[in-house]
């Protein structure tokens, strides 16, 4: 199978193109570089020792994809780009919205046009805003506290639509809870331009004293330390995920809603601590207000992904924080 990968760069792109070339798939990557390092091409190149097709180019640009499709015969897409910082698309919705959202639908438009009619999309646990009943199966309700998290909703609506539209597509909404960690080359990793949103990438930063401390943004939630809680995922996990979620969208014809979580909640500062014990390195911190658009408690029901792709996670937060690590001191130049 052919399968091409928009933000194949970025952070959980990279990694899914590594289990794709492992496991035999031929890949193509479409990425404008917009929050990722051209380096990575060669990395993954390294990783793997295998090639790949990479074209530079914005995913809303419909001739130039219609070119790619024209020439390439491919049999499926995972689409990641797109922007992913909460607190910016905060700041700037009309950016988020507009890049968001036009991207995928013309990436939609084109696949219709090739009858490529299989897609696995790059959701997540924004989706479901903030929730009272916990862990979170994919039948909450959907709500969102942030624009970005409104594309993702928005973008799950239109693919809904389309769905229904035309039976022939097969649709999987991949709802990720928070990816962190690296792989074990420590070639790739987090990595993203300028200061992280994130919260592994920042605190491996101040770790290796590239910048003084962590913001731990809020105290006093309703948790048990008063931080922030979230399922994290080893990003590897993550992305077997996607080589799953493509097996079942190749036999069935379907749109679903998936979660990939470990269905275990960590507090900010757990990931801190354990972060310190694993790595025995300090990583001071300061406690700052709440940021705008963040929810106390967020952890996954991944019961769907056992039982429809079985799929589960494997990696614990030791190795997370320990790859995590290992990655920012190797690419510390």
């Amino acid at each position: 199978m052919k399968i091409l990968v928009t933000g194949g760069t970025g952070y959980i792109g990279s990694h899914t193109c590594i289990e794709l070339l492992n496991s035999r798939y031929e890949v193509i990557v479409v990425d404008n570089l917009s929050n990722s390092k051209i380096e990575v091409i060669n990395k993954i190149k390294t990783i793997t020792n295998k090639d790949f097709k990479f074209y530079e180019m914005d995913l809303r640009s419909e001739e130039e994809l219609r070119n790619i499709f024209s020439k390439e015969k491919i049999d499926a897409v995972i689409h990641f780009a797109g922007l992913k910082a909460v607190g910016e698309s905060v700041q700037k919705p009309l950016l988020y919205y507009q890049n968001n959202l036009d991207s995928t639908l013309t990436l939609c438009k084109v696949m219709n046009e090739f009858k490529v009619k299989k897609l696995v999309f790059s959701s997540s646990a924004t989706v479901y805003g903030e929730q009272k009943v916990l862990p979170i199966k994919e039948s909450a309700s959907l709500s969102t506290t942030n624009p970005y998290g409104s594309t993702k909703l928005f973008i799950e609506y239109i693919l809904d639509d389309l769905y229904k539209s035309d039976n022939e597509w097969s649709i999987i909404k991949l709802r990720y809870f928070n990816p962190v960690g690296a792989h074990e080359s420590g070639l790739i990793g987090e990595d993203p331009n300028g200061i992280p949103n994130n919260l592994m990438p920042y605190v491996s930063k101040v770790a290796i004293g590239e910048l003084p401390y962590l913001n731990v943004f809020g105290d006093d939630y309703d948790t048990k330390d008063g931080t922030g809680v979230r399922d994290y995922i080893h990003v590897v996990d993550l992305a077997k995920g996607h080589l799953k979620a493509l097996e079942y969208i190749d036999k069935n014809n379907d749109c679903i809603a998936i979660n990939l979580g470990t269905g275990t909640g960590y507090s900010v500062l757990d990931i801190v601590k354990t972060y310190e014990k694993v790595n025995n390195i300090k990583v001071p911190y300061k406690i700052t207000k709440r940021r705008d658009g963040d929810i106390a408690e967020c952890y996954a029901d991944s019961t769907k992904a056992k039982e429809l792709l079985n799929w589960s996670s494997e990696l614990s937060l030791d190795d997370m924080v320990k790859s995590a690590y290992n990655f920012i001191i190797k690419n510390k130049e």
